[in-house]
């Protein structure tokens, strides 16, 4: 049976397990976070509700997702990604989801995904947008490419910028079907970020090129490994 690692359980992660859940495929959630269910998140993580405020994430997603699909393989990691752990925990999977809400996180399951030869979809939702990319597992094109390395200083969030729920939603359902035709071996997925924007109600896609010189899948790569000393003091897994 295929495995999927979801990264993070929150505005993103939750409603991409119930679209998993709900598509009824042969299919196993890897599930990795550390965080609690907060009353002021609710809006956005559709698996929980009031009675959930205070428990685990991964417990409360878990008891929502069997709800739905009984016969659906869950398995939990009561963790946040680091780098000490990250290559180990993608190489569990067949494909890796990053629900996370920090570009400490993004890279690092960039990084990771690359070294470990795991393709990925990178799903991020910020105020009204949505964007969601795939990266295969040669990692050309891969989120470098785009965003080419950590942004100095501090980068808008969930927290500090905000977020409209239904957003994550779509966010959270376009990283599942991207999912599931990675699964399938449709190479469609790769190649194109696809971007919501929720006033507008557009969805916009577009052809991503590699970077020739990308540190990450270009012709003459520079990160063989995990380097530590880049995500040190990054908070990595604050999913939305």
């Amino acid at each position: 049976m295929k495995r999927c690692l979801v990264i993070g359980a929150g505005g993103i992660g939750a409603p991409f397990c119930f679209a998993v859940a709900r598509a009824g495929q042969p299919l196993s959630l890897l599930v990795a976070d550390d965080d609690e269910v907060e009353r002021s998140n609710l809006h956005r993580q559709i698996l929980f509700g009031a009675a959930d405020v205070g428990r685990p994430k991964l417990v409360a997603l878990r008891d929502a997702a069997l709800s739905l699909a009984p016969d659906l393989d869950v398995e939990l990691v009561h963790t946040r990604l680091l780098p000490d752990n990250a290559v180990s925990l993608v190489s569990r999977a067949d494909v890796v989801v990053d629900a996370t809400d920090n570009f400490a996180s993004r890279f690092l399951i960039a990084d990771a995904c690359r070294l470990a030869g795991r393709p990925c979809v990178h799903a991020a939702a910020v105020r009204w947008t949505a964007t969601v990319i795939a990266a295969s597992p040669v990692g050309r094109p891969c989120y470098r490419c785009l965003f080419e390395d950590l942004p100095e200083g501090p980068a808008p969030d969930c927290a500090t910028a905000g977020v409209v729920g239904p957003v994550c939603g779509v966010a959270g359902a376009i990283a599942a079907d991207f999912a599931l035709r990675i699964l399938r071996g449709d190479e469609s997925a790769y190649g194109a970020i696809l971007t919501y924007d929720g006033k507008g109600d557009r969805l916009r896609r577009v052809e991503v090129k590699a970077r020739p010189g990308c540190e990450l899948c270009g012709e003459t790569p520079s990160i063989f490994s995990i380097d530590v000393a880049r995500y040190a003091g990054a908070a990595c897994l604050n999913d939305p």
